[in-house]
């Protein structure tokens, strides 16, 4: 970075100089899915919200091990039980030269709590966050909430002075199609600034030399170039052939291949995902079924006999070539220390077509089923698995495998909870069951108020009930006992059907060294030349 810099301050620079300088402090790589929308409230999705904490930043952030650290915030203290002081780091800028005051933080808390907003569930919404001085903010909480900060380094803040300006107050959902300009143009606080922006196909960063973090910006890369390709066959040729620094994910069965190819490796590891099955037990009729006049889902019979046809042992096998781990619940054991509690359902084909019978569909059922397929780990071909495994027992699956822009604005909340039957998966922001059950489990109306990202509309008041005292639960044990409570209902009732934990499974150029997080996230001031 030096060298390019020194390169650069000199007046007598031909621009073949400097165009051979940039070049060689670039870093290109590329991902399966897309980024859409630079609004960093419009899509609460762990690629889209890590590429975009390069550029916003929150009051915390995650270290390489995942400890949440002091971001924007210096330090932070709970004055009462429901009183938390932020105080604010100084002498901090915007990307275009903006102050970074305590006015940023509430206008921000007040925007990612607004409608179209996919990241309402960051920050309570009865939660006032007072001014006590331009670097100072309170937040005034109707209970205690021990885990209020264990979000926040996915809530970047962004700045109040320029969103008024630029017609960008108002937050675009996923599934608004309408641009405004804080939706194609960004400005944070973080290492990288955001250059260009082709929405969906490339993103161009640059270093932010005013960055005010100097502990970290000893990485020596300028410029980074961020590519969609969708085709797995097609990105792994490209980090083989050198136009692409870094790709992922790699597909399983190519990892081999990377590692014996001379110039790349791949780096494998446990990620903190759980991919799992999700079921409209919400509306009175599926919206896509052959079954007029009622809803199947709606009778655990037919959710367990769901359950019994998965064979998670072949997905694990034949799937992820065992670049996976099974499941029993919605949570990566390492975030749940009573995992072993609960058990899978045992895949059992001959019990699912008896539950079938009993439920009064012995002759099986028709169904659609949404699948994005370029989201996770292989996850069209694993849909397609779930399609054969439920054809066994006579339940015909229709398969709709689209990419995640398109799947996204279908199955959340601003686009109606529009599926009857889905795969998705879940890394909880907060590495804690709290999350889990409020996002996913928590009862919610049709407009998403409640568990924002229940799709099915899975609903029981005594998980809800529970999910209350866990929030405001100080003692650890006290607070385990509630959460495997609360798991172990929904487990009962087949409300879910976890499938696995899946591996992570990235390609990179051995021309550069790049620290992988399990959530998943890469965070540009982890990457060096080497």
């Amino acid at each position: 970075m030096s060298l390019r810099r020194s390169l650069l301050g000199a007046t007598l620079l031909t621009s073949l100089f400097a165009t051979q300088a940039f070049a060689e402090n670039t870093f290109k790589f590329a991902f399966q899915g897309t980024l859409k929308s630079l609004d960093p409230y419009s899509l609460n999705e762990t690629f889209t919200l890590g590429t975009l904490n390069n550029v916003y930043e929150g009051l915390t952030r995650r270290g390489a091990d995942l400890q949440i650290m002091p971001a924007l915030a210096e330090r932070w203290e709970v004055i009462e039980p429901t009183r938390w002081r932020f105080h604010l780091r100084k002498g901090v800028k915007f990307h275009n030269g903006n102050d970074f005051t305590a006015a940023d933080v509430v206008f921000s808390a007040d925007r990612v709590r607004s409608e179209g907003s996919d990241l309402k569930t960051r920050i309570p919404a009865d939660a006032k966050f007072e001014i006590v001085d331009d670097h100072t903010v309170d937040v005034v909480l109707t209970s205690p909430n021990p885990i209020l900060h264990f979000e926040w380094d996915t809530w970047g803040i962004v700045d109040k002075e320029w969103s008024e300006a630029n017609d960008s107050v108002r937050v675009t959902s996923a599934s608004d199609q309408s641009a405004t300009t804080i939706s194609l143009q960004a400005n944070g606080t973080g290492p990288f600034k955001i250059e260009s922006h082709d929405a969906g196909v490339k993103t161009t960063f640059t270093s932010n030399a005013d960055w005010w973090d100097a502990a970290n910006k000893n990485y020596n890369v300028d410029t980074v170039e961020f590519s969609t390709i969708s085709s797995d066959a097609t990105r792994v040729a490209a980090l083989l052939s050198g136009e692409m620094d870094m790709v992922y994910p790699i597909p399983v069965q190519d990892i081999k291949r990377v590692n014996d190819n001379g110039a790349t490796s791949a780096l494998t590891g446990p990620e903190l995902r759980t991919i799992f099955l999700g079921m409209d037990q919400r509306r009175d009729e599926l919206l896509y079924s052959d079954v007029k006049g009622k809803n199947p889902f709606k009778d655990q019979r037919v959710r367990e006999a769901f359950y019994h046809a998965i064979d998670i042992e072949a997905i694990k096998a034949k799937v992820m070539r065992d670049l996976s781990t099974p499941s029993a619940i919605m949570i990566s054991p390492f975030m749940f220390d009573n995992a072993a509690k609960i058990s899978r359902l045992d895949y059992d084909p001959d019990a699912a077509k008896a539950l079938l019978k009993e439920a009064g569909y012995e002759n099986g059922f028709e169904v659609g089923m949404d699948c994005p397929n370029d989201r996770y780990v292989n996850d069209e071909a694993i849909c397609q698995a779930v399609v054969a495994m439920l054809a066994r027992i006579g339940v015909k699956v229709n398969l709709n495998a689209q990419p995640k822009a398109q799947y996204f604005a279908k199955v959340l909340a601003s686009g109606g909870f529009d599926t009857s039957f889905y795969l998705l998966g879940w890394t909880p922001g907060s590495f804690d069951s709290w999350n889990v059950l409020s996002n996913l489990i928590g009862c919610r109306d049709d407009a998403g108020n409640g568990g924002m990202f229940n799709l099915g509309g899975y609903c029981n008041e005594d998980v809800d009930a529970l999910t209350a005292q866990v929030l405001v639960e100080n003692d650890p044990d006290k607070r385990l006992d509630l959460i495997t409570q609360a798991y172990q209902i929904v487990a009962g009732e087949s409300g879910y059907i976890p499938l696995h934990q899946q591996g992570l499974a990235w390609g990179v150029s051995d021309g550069f060294k790049v620290t992988q997080r399990a959530d998943n996230t890469l965070m540009l001031y982890h990457v060096n030349k080497n």
